[in-house]
């Protein structure tokens, strides 16, 4: 099984985390080691949290799981987690990144980054559509984080965006999704060049 990281808004998005967990637990598909709720103190300072996160969490884990809820997009410890994960350092090395959607920001787009994974977890889509502007991408994902459109637009990043339905209840999509993510990790050639965030965002996005 893989190691997996899963990053998300704990305040409003915990029960998904946890229905992930629950899953697991049935059908054994991943090794969990992402930060559960009151691990980490947020009052240490943000390069000491930057680095517990890389070391105690990341550094072991092969792919991350981003789960994107309303306020997913401006949430500083979550842009820490995406590019530490996308970094390939000498001891942390670079991660896979699947992105699922939550019903709350489900707007009937997705996207595969694997050919493997279409006629697995899509099979009732025959005509794939390319597209490589950051507009067009962010009229389809308008709550995603600026990081993974980032990597979207980018062919070579190979990230995989799912919606919730898609995993929720079905074990096969999850594992099937994992693997690829892990599989094509060492091929991805992420865009690092956005700052990382200072502080979280304090208004919504419409």
């Amino acid at each position: 099984m893989r190691q997996v990281f899963i990053s998300y808004h704990h305040r409003n998005d915990q029960a998904y985390k946890e229905e992930l967990l629950r899953l697991n637990n049935l059908y054994r598909i991943f090794i969990d080691g992402s930060v559960n709720t009151g691990e980490i103190a947020d009052t240490l300072p943000p390069q000491t949290i930057r680095r517990i996160i890389r070391d105690n969490y990341l550094g072991s884990t092969t792919v991350t799981i981003l789960l994107v809820g309303t306020e997913t997009w401006g949430r500083k410890h979550i842009d820490w987690e995406l590019k530490s994960s996308m970094i390939d350092g000498s001891v942390n090395k670079k991660s896979g990144i699947l992105v699922i959607t939550l019903p709350s920001v489900d707007s009937g787009f997705y996207e595969a980054a694997h050919q493997g994974i279409k006629p697995i977890v899509f099979p009732e889509q025959q005509n794939w559509v390319r597209i490589d502007t950051r507009t067009e991408y962010e009229q389809r994902f308008p709550q995603m984080p600026a990081r993974i459109v980032d990597q979207l637009i980018k062919l070579e990043a190979k990230v995989s965006v799912v919606p919730w339905h898609k995993v929720a209840n079905n074990p096969e999509n999850l594992r099937h999704l994992i693997e690829h993510t892990a599989e094509g990790r060492h091929d991805c050639e992420y865009d690092l060049s956005r700052t990382m965030r200072m502080r979280d965002a304090s208004t919504y996005r419409v």
